[in-house]
């Protein structure tokens, strides 16, 4: 234990802030990497955590992988970007799985202009899916407030 970071629990590991740490901790195999890579998205720069998030988002343990992707929604949300790597990443996983909410991180801290274009098709789909989805929802609820007022006058 080392800074008051306890690998066996977990413990302090969400105030990781030494990527050298984090390397040894993957040499030594320890269990708890995907919580660890939250804090270095949170105390790193983006350069120094990408290669971790990355190597995270491929560990055995599927749990650890989830925690791996929220690292990389982090990371678009304090940074308003992402590496390469990440992008690619977030991608090959795709929409739908443990990759939703970063993707959707990416999507709304990361400006248009800087994503690669995968993410800018995305992005006009999920924007065109929510506009439609609005509409759709404003119309349900207008006819469902005209058949309430049908009802209340018959009664």
């Amino acid at each position: 234990m080392s800074r008051g970071w306890d690998w066996e629990s977990g413990e302090g590991l969400l105030r990781l802030d030494d990527p050298g740490e984090w390397d040894l901790a993957f040499e030594r195999g320890e269990t708890r990497l995907g919580t660890a890579v939250i804090g270095l998205a949170f105390h790193c720069s983006l350069a120094e955590a990408s290669p971790r998030i990355a190597r995270a988002m491929r560990l055995p343990d599927a749990a650890q992988r989830g925690f791996a992707f929220t690292a990389a929604g982090h990371a678009a949300r304090l940074n308003g970007e992402l590496t390469p790597e990440l992008y690619a990443a977030l991608r090959a996983e795709g929409p739908g799985g443990v990759a939703e909410h970063p993707i959707r991180d990416t999507l709304t801290f990361v400006p248009f202009r800087k994503l690669p274009p995968w993410f800018k098709r995305r992005w006009v789909y999920a924007a065109v899916r929510d506009r439609l989805e609005a509409w759709w929802l404003g119309c349900v609820h207008g006819i469902e407030d005209a058949w309430r007022a049908v009802r209340g006058h018959s009664s």
